[in-house]
């Protein structure tokens, strides 16, 4: 893999791909547990993504919040 300055990169397999006609829902099973992102159905087709291929979840978020409730 290139290197990239994004520090939060999880290795993982494709468990499942939930598609649809603008965004497909890609479901990802990594070592930290299961993590979903939504693409363009383009960029699923782009890279040919099937379930069991292997891929690297890359996480660049500017905000993380955490409710508790009473």
């Amino acid at each position: 893999m290139k290197k990239l300055s994004i520090r939060n990169q999880l290795e993982g397999k494709v468990k499942d791909i939930v598609h649809g006609p603008v965004v497909s829902e890609v479901v990802v099973k990594t070592t930290a547990g299961t993590l979903a992102s939504v693409i363009t159905s383009r960029s699923v087709k782009d890279l040919k993504l099937k379930k069991g291929d292997k891929v690297f979840v890359i996480i660049k978020a500017t905000e993380a919040s955490i409710l508790k409730e009473k």
